[in-house]
């Protein structure tokens, strides 16, 4: 008859004598071809000397060892677990992760996510390059190709604290108004000669409302408030001239969170507002997001990026920068997608000595029917080198007028030639060609053309095609995986280091599973797909 009395926290008291059935070696439990296996001899290899000086060395010893939780969380993202109570259960119950911590004992959550968010984000990086530059020396990584995409996910922040620049800019602008118009009234009442100026604004209201509290103890006057309490003049002044104070202060709070950006996340300031491809109310609401860049080669990643642009054209010379310093390797090949193509970046390619195969932003409209019979497109008119001149499809030569400049958001200027048709007057095709109401008049930057013009021959040679179809495999592979396979469609934490070593994680723990991948399937050796043949 089964005991009636289960009040007791201690349920060993609750008899029942079993045989340990488990052996006391976890080591025959794991089978010998397990990818916790290669995960632990991987990173025995590893230099941990930046992750151990994070660490204080005058405080108490750590429960287990940073070395062993570093393995821990690893295999944990590994196998599509991310929440720290997650990790932690599974460090009670789970083999392979009783096998990892080698007889310490199972670390809490607490100290899990303390570890992920302060320890591990000093080392992170060291840590993921040794990993890159280990793949490199097994021959799997050759430094040669890299497969260059974006995709954007999820912050951790709440979807409605969103902070705009442009209403900021707004409000801000109103308030100026405001205050002029206050200390005006304030001058003619006291007679003083108070003005104001936006670049020395808290200066200057500071300066009003010291001269005003010093004339309210002047005149002994008490502040009043509440129902029926009436407000002296100078009362009035004062609040109103402190409560501008403190929302310039709070404007320009907001002015130093969005560094170039026009919006950012009150729960999670360096999180970006953006378009999602898929959002929780199918409506293309915007999301606090961070746009991740990844590298990849052979099928693994090597390089990560955390970026806050919108677009990815911005990202690609300093996530290039970036990898080219850690991991002191120069890739001859980078292919990209049509998001990269700007004037900056196939200089920036060209400066390298790195052949370019990104596609141009029109390549799919140059094939079309349509886009050949439009008269109006500039790759569709004559153009004659030596004389600098257009020929339009009635035969009217488009000369250049003038050249003026554009600046980028990164601050690149371009050079940009103004060409404009002789007479437009009684063309009979001015209707299919231009909206103008004088001649024609178009914009072409020299060095652009002549650089995409370079691009596309590149992509479509036979080398081309195939690094073109690897970044479709490798790379949007690659992402389909970590978003899809592994769930990873949101982070857990905020700010963009913690982020930044969260993602890294996940990308470690996706190579350690691509070279298992490989050696099981003995397709080591092979960094690139080939092309189907017909």
């Amino acid at each position: 008859m089964l005991k009636t009395k289960l009040h007791t926290k201690n349920y060993n008291e609750l008899g029942g004598h079993y045989q340990l059935a488990l052996p006391f070696n976890f080591n025959v439990l794991i089978p010998e071809d397990d990818s916790v296996r290669l995960l632990s001899h991987i990173l025995e290899g590893l230099n941990y000397e930046a992750l151990y000086k994070a660490y204080s060395s005058t405080g108490r010893k750590p429960v287990v060892e940073p070395k062993i939780l570093f393995k821990v969380l690893t295999y944990a993202y590994m196998n599509n677990i991310y929440s720290s109570r997650k990790i932690e259960v599974a460090c009670k119950r789970d083999t392979n992760f009783m096998w990892l911590l080698a007889g310490c004992k199972a670390p809490d959550h607490s100290t899990i996510a303390r570890f992920r968010k302060d320890y591990l984000k000093e080392a992170i990086e060291d840590l993921f390059f040794q990993m890159v530059k280990h793949l490199h020396e097994l021959g799997e990584v050759e430094f040669k190709n890299l497969f260059v995409d974006g995709t954007k996910i999820e912050a951790s922040a709440n979807r409605y604290t969103f902070v705009w620049k442009k209403v900021v800019n707004k409000n801000e602008a109103k308030m100026f108004l405001k205050i002029q118009s206050c200390l005006e009234e304030i001058n003619l009442t006291y007679l003083k000669d108070f003005n104001v100026t936006k670049e020395t604004l808290l200066k200057d209201l500071k300066t009003a409302i010291s001269y005003l509290e010093e004339k309210c103890q002047q005149e002994q006057i008490e502040f009043v408030h509440g129902i029926g309490k009436r407000k002296s003049k100078l009362q009035k002044f004062i609040e109103s001239l402190k409560e501008f104070y403190t929302r310039q202060e709070k404007y320009n709070a907001h002015h130093q969170f969005f560094e170039g950006r026009n919006s950012y996340s009150k729960t999670d300031p360096d999180a970006t507002f953006m378009h999602m491809k898929d959002d929780h109310m199918r409506n293309a609401q915007l999301k606090p997001a961070y746009n991740v860049q990844i590298g990849v080669e052979s099928e693994y990643v090597t390089g990560v990026g955390i970026f806050q642009d919108r677009n990815d054209i911005a990202t690609l010379i300093p996530f290039l920068n970036m990898l080219e310093s850690k991991l002191q390797a120069h890739y001859e090949n980078v292919t990209a997608d049509s998001g990269y193509e700007s004037e900056e970046n196939y200089l920036y390619l060209e400066g390298k000595h790195q052949t370019c195969y990104i596609k141009p932003q029109t390549y799919e409209q140059w094939k079309k029917k349509s886009f050949k019979k439009d008269i109006s497109k500039r790759e569709n008119m004559a153009y004659n080198a030596e004389i600098d001149e257009y020929t339009c499809h009635n035969g009217k030569q488009l000369k250049p007028v003038g050249i003026t400049h554009r600046t980028s958001a990164t601050g690149y200027q371009s050079e940009i030639t103004v060409y404009e048709c002789e007479d437009c007057s009684d063309c009979p095709c001015k209707s299919r060609c231009t909206k103008a109401k004088g001649n024609r008049r178009m914009q072409v930057s020299k060095t652009f053309v002549a650089k995409r013009q370079i691009s596309y021959r590149n992509i479509t040679t036979k080398e081309g095609i195939l690094l073109r179809v690897n970044r479709s495999i490798q790379v949007e592979g690659a992402f389909g995986v970590l978003k899809n396979d592994y769930n990873f469609n949101r982070f857990l934490t905020r700010g963009k280091n913690s982020v930044k070593t969260e993602f890294m994680l996940l990308c470690f723990g996706y190579n350690v599973n691509k070279l298992h991948s490989k050696i099981q399937n003995e397709r080591i050796g092979k960094p690139l797909h080939p092309l189907k043949t017909a």
